[in-house]
């Protein structure tokens, strides 16, 4: 590999074009060197980002470029499995977009296909990358807030006027759940090290898609509520209450788009709000997986930790089935 990482992106998907294509470019250790796409307007786009950019007009051909070295695949989420495997089968690092698997159970195939490449696969959950979520692990470690008691959690949009959208369709692997449960599951695991002892949730549905889901868990020492939601207005936010104080996020998912990073402390009459300067957490993702790759730096997010977020939303699928 040479001294930048060279990647390729497994389809022209909109979310690619618009963050990590452009993360890819601006990080100290990485460039956008190809695409998988047929359709020319998609790869102008890229090009835009990209000039010189080579374009493939399969997934198969991308796969097979010996000047990629890593492959960023952002496809529907019912194909993160194969075509992971199917990357790094032939010789590829591969980041795949959340969700990374539609069950717990995927994890071992993906697992064992790491282990064999000697390559790595990682889940592209970006906010663990983000100064904010590891300034917040250090306060709670720290008792900032004294003993941790409860967690709230939201994260909402409306999408009801896009019927045909991947994220309300069933056979693409839609739903509020593995969209965005993945976020206020995996940053309240990431946060405080803890995973749940119970789990129960309450699901509505619509043409057999999740669009909004409540969830009440307990984990050791602290209770959990979180809300995910497809119908509901714009919200993002993450409340960590203990007993000598509360922690909250106001942008904890999408800073800088959603709004500025800022980590609020509360402790008694003292309110202190610490302001974190740098938003774009995709650049800092693709750099700590370039780092990873070559220093064998520990990497924040491994398929072992992304497999226990998706064991939380496995277990919530078969509360809100029972519900």
């Amino acid at each position: 590999m040479t001294d930048h990482m060279r990647w390729g992106v497994l389809g022209a998907s909109d979310f690619a074009r618009r963050w990590t294509a452009p993360a890819i470019n601006e990080a100290d250790n990485a460039v956008l060197a190809a695409l998988a796409t047929r359709d020319p307007a998609k790869a102008a786009a890229f090009a835009a980002i990209a000039p010189g950019l080579r374009v493939h007009d399969s997934y198969d051909a991308l796969l097979a470029d010996p000047g990629i070295d890593a492959i960023y695949i952002p496809l529907p989420n019912h194909l993160h499995v194969a075509w992971t495997i199917k990357a790094l089968e032939a010789g590829k690092h591969v980041l795949c977009e959340k969700p990374m698997a539609m069950a717990e159970a995927e994890f071992d195939a993906l697992i064992a296909a790491r282990d064999a490449s000697g390559k790595l696969a990682a889940e592209a959950f970006m906010i663990t990358h983000h100064p904010q979520w590891h300034r917040v692990r250090e306060l709670l470690a720290d008792g900032a807030i004294g003993d941790l008691a409860h967690v709230d959690a939201a994260f909402s949009f409306d999408n009801r006027d896009k019927p045909g959208n991947i994220r309300n369709r069933s056979e693409t692997g839609g739903g509020a759940l593995r969209d965005i449960g993945v976020y206020i599951f995996g940053c309240t695991r990431f946060a405080t090290g803890a995973e749940p002892e119970t789990l129960d949730a309450q699901i509505t549905w619509e043409n057999g898609v999740d669009v909004t889901a409540t969830i009440q868990a307990q984990f050791p020492g602290f209770s959990y509520a979180g809300m995910v939601s497809m119908r509901m207005h714009l919200r993002q936010e993450m409340t960590f209450h203990g007993t000598g104080g509360i922690l909250r996020l106001t942008a904890p998912f999408n800073p800088g788009g959603y709004g500025p990073s800022e980590v609020h402390l509360r402790r008694g009459t003292v309110h202190t709000v610490e302001a974190l300067t740098e938003p774009r957490q995709y650049k800092l993702q693709i750099e700590a997986f370039g780092r990873s790759v070559r220093d064998g730096a520990p990497y924040p997010c491994p398929l072992e930790f992304s497999r226990g977020t998706q064991a939380m939303i496995d277990r919530a699928f078969a509360a809100g089935a029972k519900a």
